[in-house]
């Protein structure tokens, strides 16, 4: 009878070892960081990790965890890493947001506004010693698209041409090439490019640092309008509600914060707004038209 306590006590300890060697993990992981993904919003990776350096650390302060940024050079890339488990938050081009929700279940939670608005526009960009005037005008020319990630660098245009019958850009123009948005617009503007696609916001941004002159920018053709950047969690993180409400919330708290805190979001970027999957099913329809999404 007296070995009966001691017994009962040693199972109680190995007991509450177990169950802390199997909580452990469970903690460990809510404690761990969180890997941030952002595109390559600005010219270059240096000063695109400096310009959401903020958001990361207003994040981090909000959710009570480390909050890890780091820039991804292509939206497609982005896609992928957030896909495949290297990131868990992301701030990502409405594409890319379409390509990781469609393979690995990514989900969006909020939207970014520009100047109070959740959309944006796909624009077409020339330079005014071209001669072009007309979408029509640009066969036989050199092009740039964005990379095969990007929305209004790649999906939009090329589902427009496709509507107008230009199933093979490659034959259809002189020269075809994929480089950045910047890239894009500087190339154009200098006359080494005859046309390129590109967004209004990148546009107007590099017209107002003075990296580019308006008046050797001439759009001629602008998209319906899109759905801006998404800001998304994996599938995995996504199951946490309790976790998704806490990441609007904050993402919320922004736009009042810009105020005295104008360093959280690039100058025009005003807030975000909660938004779903059902948002994006204009970037949806065009890969499904172009058949780089499959149908489920």
């Amino acid at each position: 009878m007296a070995t009966t306590p001691l017994f009962t006590r040693r199972q109680a300890l190995a007991v509450a070892a177990a169950s802390a060697a199997m909580a452990a993990p469970a903690a460990w992981a809510q404690g761990m960081p969180l890997k941030f993904g952002v595109g390559l919003f600005q010219p270059d990776r240096e000063k695109n990790d400096a310009t959401y350096r903020p958001l990361a650390q207003h994040l981090s302060a909000r959710l009570g965890r480390p909050v890890e940024l780091r820039t991804v050079d292509s939206w497609e890339g982005l896609a992928k890493s957030l896909a495949n488990g290297e990131t868990d938050l992301a701030l990502m081009g409405p594409w890319g947001y379409v390509l990781a929700n469609h393979s690995a279940g990514a989900q969006v939670v909020s939207t970014i506004l520009y100047e109070g608005k959740p959309e944006y526009f796909a624009i077409i960009v020339t330079h005014p010693d071209s001669g072009i005037k007309t979408l029509a005008d640009l066969k036989g020319r050199s092009f740039a698209f964005g990379d095969k990630g990007s929305t209004s660098g790649w999906l939009i245009p090329t589902h427009h041409f496709m509507k107008l019958g230009i199933t093979e850009p490659e034959k259809y123009f002189r020269r075809v090439l994929h480089t950045k948005h910047q890239a894009i617009e500087t190339q154009v503007a200098a006359g080494q490019l005859d046309a390129g696609a590109d967004y209004n916001r990148n546009r107007n941004a590099m017209i107002e640092q003075g990296l580019i002159k308006a008046e050797r920018s001439v759009v001629i053709w602008q998209s319906a309008p899109l759905p801006n950047d998404a800001f998304a969690v994996s599938a995995t993180l996504h199951k946490d509600a309790a976790f998704v409400a806490r990441l609007q919330a904050a993402l919320a708290e922004i736009g009042p914060l810009l105020a005295s805190q104008p360093t959280l979001l690039p100058r025009s970027y005003t807030g975000f707004v909660a938004r779903d999957n059902r948002f994006y099913k204009p970037i949806r329809d065009a890969g499904l038209a172009l058949g780089v999404l499959k149908a489920t």
